[in-house]
């Protein structure tokens, strides 16, 4: 009941005319809109097909205030955040030729310390209902703050960022106009890069297709969404960001971690957030919007390829066994979620 509820609501919105593929293009100009519905498309009939879909198209366009966007957006490029001014936010979130992730199977911080899970893409993080992993971040401006002071990660202690930054003339100047104090904040950074990071959003051609435009996806394209949705791949990978709406245990129908062997305390997941037994193993399911740009797959970052990650979900979230033509037909669809960040297609990841 609460999901026809919420899709419901959702669908009023569309048909309010509030929901439309947009673009953050530059962080000094407006959002540029575009038309909801192709012209031969209408909202009735958008709505009557959209309440027999487990996914949604991408909302419109959140109110951002474009100079926080700006300095957010250098925030999150600048070394200085780190202790040896050697790592940056990007750094392990390449919005530029990565997809907004790093590529690696652990991340790499300060003076080369190895991370303990894969860094996921920052590219429509806004859209998670928690950050990190394991959840442990209810807000982005939650999720900033935990890389800047983790001895693995960036290694910094906020009084040194902030005097680092606050000998920079134009940061003084962008934070003042910005937020009209002239002391430099940690809650000003964390917010200004959060900010940054929910414009970091990508429409795809996917988007236009549940929004009635059939002709968006090739026929193998919709006949590797059909098998995505007849497989049960959208019990778990749903909503806006495909994902990134609930918590699942990674070894559902066979033991993952066993067959994979050498478990960490990263492997608990969930559980070292809650300390419940009944959340040992459980992350945050991954949004797979752009999934096909950036491997390797999975916390532990163990699938190397699109393939591996898609026959190990079948295993040990289905317990299923896909045939190489459904993997490739689902491959197909999953890169229809590759989206475009200024106005340009996203890069494929690469080392």
């Amino acid at each position: 009941m609460k999901k026809q509820l919420f899709y419901a609501g959702w669908l009023l919105a569309l048909a309010a005319g509030s929901f439309c593929v947009w673009r953050f293009s530059a962080p000094s100009a407006p959002a540029q809109k575009q038309a909801a519905l192709p012209a031969a498309t209408s909202a009735s009939e958008t709505m009557v097909a959209l309440l027999n879909e487990p996914l949604l198209p991408l909302p419109a366009m959140p109110d951002l205030d474009p100079r926080k966007v700006s300095l957010g957006r250098r925030l999150f490029h600048d070394p200085r955040l780190s202790k040896n001014n050697t790592i940056s936010c990007a750094s392990c979130h390449n919005i530029q030729t990565m997809a907004g992730a790093d590529g690696r199977k652990l991340s790499l911080g300060i003076e080369g310390a190895l991370g303990k899970v894969n860094a996921p893409t920052v590219f429509n993080s806004g859209l998670n209902f928690k950050q990190f992993w394991d959840g442990r971040a209810a807000t982005l401006e939650e999720q900033v703050h935990g890389p800047v002071t983790n001895s693995l990660e960036m290694g910094a202690q906020w009084p040194d960022v902030i005097a680092k930054l606050g000998q920079d003339a134009d940061y003084v100047t962008e934070f003042k106009t910005s937020y009209g104090e002239g002391s430099i904040t940690p809650d000003m950074i964390t917010d200004a890069i959060a900010v940054f990071e929910r414009s970091l959003v990508t429409p795809s051609r996917f988007d236009r297709y549940l929004l009635g435009d059939k002709t968006a996806l090739t026929q193998r394209e919709q006949e590797g969404y059909r098998l995505f949705k007849e497989h049960g791949c959208v019990a778990c990978h749903q909503g806006v960001s495909i994902g990134g709406n609930m918590f699942q245990t990674m070894g559902k129908m066979a033991d993952y971690f066993g067959d994979r062997g050498n478990i960490t305390e990263s492997d608990m997941g969930r559980f070292n957030v809650t300390k419940d037994d009944r959340d040992k193993y459980k992350f945050k399911v991954p949004g797979l919007r752009n999934v096909a740009l950036t491997p390797p797959y999975f916390h532990d970052g163990n699938a190397a390829t699109l393939e591996e990650a898609i026959q190990t979900m079948a295993k040990y979230q289905l317990g299923a066994a896909f045939t190489d033509e459904e993997v490739g037909l689902i491959i197909e669809f999953l890169k229809s979620l590759n989206g475009e960040y200024d106005g340009k297609p996203l890069e494929k990841s690469s080392e």
